[in-house]
């Protein structure tokens, strides 16, 4: 019965890494459809969207079963009620990526950022991809120490972030009104789905050490 129970803890472990996987997958798909303008994969990434619902409704059916019939305690009862919490915050990962396709697909055939912004994108793409893989292997592993880097990781998509708003104050913004929404819109995308993966990580701290880290800076 314990050697089932533990595969049973293991088992939310391994589907909320997967949850990750896919949203890195999702961010990146999303990142290239709103780059290149490529309708076809804009909706790969709108269609696609209803797998991590799919994940997270396994994932919490799954812990609600355990607390039901296992009565966990101690850390056990950290991974299942965390589990929970994780798997909201990983499924909005997505939403904010499916956000980013419909964009995309929003204004095709024409181009959402102006040129000069888009390596800008590129970069926080690559930066929220890199987190959602890290918050994955963080999940897998338990390591601490990559649970802290990614605060720190997190910094250059802060970076990134703010430095659109200094683009867009330029009185010299060339690009009007509604370049300057879907600029701003979609940065706050990307930098809330960073968020989002850090705090996947803080909650696998309060797994191991029973401590939650203190709160997020704004």
């Amino acid at each position: 019965m314990r050697e089932q129970y533990q595969e049973q803890l293991d088992g939310l472990a391994a589907g909320l890494a997967d949850m990750c996987d896919q949203t890195a997958v999702a961010l990146d798909t999303a990142t290239r459809a709103l780059l290149d303008c490529d309708l076809p994969l804009a909706e790969e990434v709108i269609s696609d969207d209803v797998k991590v619902d799919e994940l997270r409704a396994d994932v919490e059916e799954k812990a609600f079963e355990l607390l039901a019939l296992q009565a966990p305690v101690a850390t056990d009862l950290r991974i299942v009620v965390s589990a929970i919490h994780v798997a909201t915050d990983i499924e909005r990962m997505g939403d904010l990526a499916l956000h980013v396709a419909q964009a995309a697909r929003r204004r095709h055939p024409d181009p959402v950022l102006p040129e000069e912004v888009q390596p800008y994108f590129a970069e926080m793409g690559r930066v929220g991809v890199m987190l959602a893989r890290k918050a994955g292997e963080v999940i897998r592993t338990r390591n601490l120490v990559a649970a802290e880097e990614l605060e720190s990781d997190d910094d250059a998509m802060d970076d990134l972030h703010r430095h659109m708003f200094t683009v867009m104050m330029d009185r010299h913004w060339p690009h009007g009104v509604a370049a300057a929404v879907d600029v701003t819109l979609l940065a706050r995308f990307y930098e809330r789905y960073a968020d989002h993966a850090v705090a996947v990580a803080r909650r696998i701290v309060y797994v191991v050490t029973g401590q939650m880290p203190g709160p997020l800076a704004v």
